[in-house]
């Protein structure tokens, strides 16, 4: 991955037509992705010892290591980036409007990411954490489709980087009382329980407006009503996922008896934010700004998967972020094909596409059912898997969180029926075109994958579930005592 960023931008500066870079891009990216399945299929994933690690500099002076760990869980999480990069790519393939200076900062983001899911050490994780605000504004700001989009860069940036303040100001105390900030030995630490309690309170807050969690959520559907398509299929496919793996990777192991005292507080915030986020999805009638809170619901769900202690809700809330990274890519990029071609994403405007887009309607209901966890979908394992965790847990929470499963269905079938099926709005839809190639090949790779996984869960969860216990022994422990 970083000899392509080095080359890609070695090209940039001999080339002068930005449609060579582009292809160029397509290739390492595509190239990037089959390199990860190869290293995932040739050793022994099912393993709990799976792991690659490649040293890449050393800091002697200050114990610090720029150390790439790939595992059976940051795996998965870096595989769907690169493929999120080569649909990004095909997503602006027409793009016209300064394309060169698109491509440098898409290939910024996806060099940051992956980063973020491999780096072992926890103040690389927070510098590669922090640097996607830079692109990720650029993004918004320039290529932003709307009025707001300066306001909607600045509400992610701000809100971001205040968050991250806090961590940052934990992460100096665990530098200082322990001279490493390695997470292979926040097992190995011991911290007083009083500034366990505080230091988690930093990091967490930190995680929560990144998730987002109730009540520091706003900036998510400013940003991706404002956003270009590739920006939220970014934002919903791959960075709302970065606070949860950092609460997986750093903050169980690092703050086990902490995390275990403050689960009742965790559990009120995610089932507020779930069931405010899909009460205000109910009242949207912007596709991108329904689609945008109905993945604060999801995540605030795989929340509660994280905070059940148990295989069984890890497990589901890695599931589900997965599935929610495909499926809610696949949204935006349908609701980004529609704006392409009507200009609007207000769906009171639409109306029976159905007759005039059969293709596109088909993919469409089938990532609208995935979002609302049907059975046979990837979510749905997700979602199945979460349950199972909570209901040992606290049944209270279980049955409560599994009730707003029918406002999910609501907003979900809300979207389908107000676009596709009725009468066609002839006022408006003035003429019509079902899916081209490209558009077809994106929708159809990511809802392949989501019917893939749901029918063969065990493809992604065995190999995840072996991986757990070198996270979560010390958490186990500490919560079950």
């Amino acid at each position: 991955m970083i000899f392509s960023i080095i080359f890609f931008f070695i090209f940039y500066l001999i080339f002068f037509s930005a449609a060579m870079l582009r292809m160029l891009l397509l290739f390492f990216g595509f190239f990037c992705f089959i390199l990860f399945i190869f290293l995932l299929l040739s050793t022994n994933a099912f393993s709990a010892l799976f792991s690659h690690s490649f040293l890449i500099y050393k800091f002697e002076l200050i114990n610090l290591a720029y150390l790439f760990l790939f595992d059976g869980v940051s795996i998965y999480f870096i595989l769907l980036t690169l493929l999120l990069l080569v649909i990004c790519i095909l997503i602006a393939w027409n793009l016209k409007y300064k394309l060169r200076e698109f491509l440098v900062v898409l290939v910024a983001i996806n060099f940051f990411l992956v980063n973020v899911f491999a780096v072992a050490d926890l103040i690389f994780f927070y510098v590669f954490f922090e640097s996607l605000l830079i692109p990720m504004f650029l993004l918004i700001g320039i290529w932003g489709s709307r009025e707001r989009k300066i306001t909607a860069a600045y509400q992610f940036f701000l809100y971001t980087l205040f968050g991250s303040i806090f961590m940052l100001i934990s992460i100096f105390f665990v530098y200082s009382h322990f001279g490493t900030t390695d997470f292979r030995m926040f097992t190995l630490m011991s911290i007083t329980l009083q500034r366990q309690l505080l230091f988690w309170l930093f990091f967490f807050f930190a995680i929560a407006v990144k998730v987002p969690m109730f009540p520091v959520h706003i900036w998510l559907p400013e940003a991706h009503v404002e956003a270009p398509t590739v920006g939220s299929v970014i934002l919903a496919g791959v960075l709302l996922k970065l606070g949860l793996f950092a609460l997986l990777k750093f903050v169980f192991p690092g703050f086990a008896a902490s995390s275990s005292v403050y689960t009742p507080f965790v559990f009120l915030l995610a089932l507020i934010g779930i069931i405010y986020a899909s009460c205000s999805t109910l009242a949207q009638i912007d596709m991108k700004k329904l689609v945008a809170y109905s993945s604060v619901a999801h995540m605030n769900f795989a929340v509660l998967g994280m905070f059940s202690f148990n295989f069984y809700g890890l497990l589901g809330s890695i599931s589900l972020m997965l599935g929610h990274g495909l499926v809610s890519s696949g949204l935006f990029l349908c609701v980004g094909s529609l704006y392409d071609r009507y200009k609007t994403r207000l769906f009171i405007y639409y109306g029976g596409l159905i007759r005039i887009m059969p293709l596109f309607s088909f993919l469409f209901f089938t990532l609208v059912l995935a979002n609302m966890s049907f059975p046979g979908t990837f979510n749905f394992i997700g979602e199945l898997l979460v349950f199972f965790g909570l209901i040992s847990v606290n049944v209270l929470m279980c049955v409560a969180s599994g009730f707003t499963m029918v406002l999910s269905a609501a907003y979900s079938l809300a979207l389908y029926t107000h676009t596709m099926l009725g009468n066609i709005n002839s006022f408006f839809v003035k003429f019509f075109s079902d899916v081209s190639r490209r558009e077809f090949f994106m929708l159809l790779v990511l809802v392949a994958l989501t019917l893939l996984f749901g029918i063969f869960p065990n493809l992604i969860t065995l190999i995840v579930e072996s991986n757990l216990s070198f996270y979560l022994d010390s958490v186990l422990v500490v919560f079950y005592m």
